[in-house]
């Protein structure tokens, strides 16, 4: 009986392993394809692809890098993500401190109007900031841009901080005022340490969602100057030309920095989306 029940705990295991491999081959080879599509030459991405490129070559990124506007594209991607994320985090965690910590009337609604505006698609509100924008003169700018990926990455930060917030003791807190510290002190001292984990997790998700956003840059974005990398790459599908080379390249540099991101902050990202906010 025990000699079934451990092969049923075997066959499970591996029945699991075998999901999980599949599933990781599932996500990660489009990425793949991606990336070893970037440095194989262009007859043999065409003609005879495979899995192992049979040579390689970084003709794409020189030719994306010399003959486009995609540094300048680049720039204005980080520009606006960076700012996007520190927009974020400031105004997020005010409200979400202030909704947990303060007697606000209302704030349940708040927190429920928040995520109501996280459900509205980008396209449904690009079209009035767009008009609101121009009518006061930041059309075609980076600033207009910011504003607009804030609609949806502040009320994902403020939902989530407020959670975050609501699951740490106040008795923290009245500990550390007791030892002098005031209520900004206590905040800073005890709080935002604690919150590194939820911090770290608003800030990538807002980093990702401006890193590659595409629906509120095609609609605010007119000039090349002001374009960013999705938008920039999208411009390079013509209907006589289109460069897969030139495209997969700059895929994979947009793709670096998230990976750089994942890779670095991975176990702050962890703790933020499982664990919970008190530490002993």
């Amino acid at each position: 009986m025990s000699g079934q029940i451990q092969a049923r705990r075997v066959a499970g295991r591996a029945g699991l392993y075998f999901a999980v491999i599949v599933l990781a081959v599932y996500s990660a080879f489009p990425i793949y394809w991606m990336v070893v599509s970037s440095l194989r030459p262009t007859q043999e991405m065409l003609m005879n692809p495979s899995l192992v490129p049979q040579r390689w070559t970084l003709e794409y990124y020189t030719s994306l890098l010399a003959q486009t506007d995609y540094p300048r594209q680049f720039l204005n991607s980080l520009i606006v993500a960076v700012t996007t994320v520190a927009l974020t985090m400031l105004l997020s965690v005010m409200i979400a401190y202030g909704v947990t910590r303060q007697r606000i009337r209302g704030k349940q609604m708040i927190i429920a109007g928040m995520l109501y505006a996280y459900m509205f698609p980008p396209l449904l509100l690009a079209i009035p900031l767009y008009a609101m924008f121009a009518a006061i003169g930041l059309n075609d700018t980076l600033l207009s841009l910011v504003i607009s990926h804030l609609t949806i990455t502040m009320p994902l930060g403020v939902w989530f901080l407020w959670g975050f917030f609501k699951t740490m003791p106040f008795e923290l807190e009245e500990a550390a005022m007791v030892d002098g510290c005031t209520r900004l002190g206590a905040f800073l001292r005890v709080v935002l340490p604690l919150s590194v984990p939820g911090l770290v997790t608003v800030a990538i998700f807002a980093f990702l969602l401006s890193w590659t956003d595409y629906t509120f840059a095609l609609v605010m974005i007119g000039s090349d100057a002001n374009k960013t990398v999705p938008l920039g790459l999208a411009s390079m599908i013509g209907a006589f030309d289109l460069r897969w080379g030139d495209i997969m390249a700059g895929s994979t540099l947009i793709a670096m920095p998230l990976f750089i991101a994942f890779i670095t902050l991975s176990r702050y990202f962890v703790q933020g989306l499982t664990a919970g906010a008190v530490k002993g």
